[in-house]
């Protein structure tokens, strides 16, 4: 089963030195590769740079920044296959920002053809 791993924290917020938390993600990255659970990721450009866009009744509206002015924002993901919820929710937990932000951990969606 495929999982994504949305990785949402407050930009700037946490005590850790960017090079502290670079090499926790390093490890992250390589312990989870090892094992074979990680089929991409990416981290995100800040959040000034996001933009939304929506369509209603035919009319495109383009609104600089996310969709919601929250305190947590989405700063990247991992597409992760593990063979259950359990397993992804493992992995997650060992994702660095879970001990600084929030995880959430999302099936994929599988349709068939």
């Amino acid at each position: 089963m495929q999982f994504l791993a949305l990785i949402y924290d407050t930009e700037g917020s946490n005590d850790v030195e960017m090079d502290v938390l670079l090499q926790q993600y390093g490890e992250f990255g390589q312990a989870a590769g090892e094992a074979g659970v990680v089929l991409g990721g990416n981290a995100l450009e800040p959040v000034a740079t996001a933009t939304t866009v929506s369509v209603r009744d035919g009319k495109t509206t383009i609104t600089d920044g996310p969709f919601a002015e929250t305190k947590e924002q989405l700063g990247g993901y991992y597409l992760l296959d593990c063979k259950d919820l359990d397993e992804a929710l493992t992995w997650a937990a060992k994702i660095p920002t879970a001990r600084y932000g929030r995880i959430e951990v999302r099936p994929i969606m599988v349709f068939d053809s």
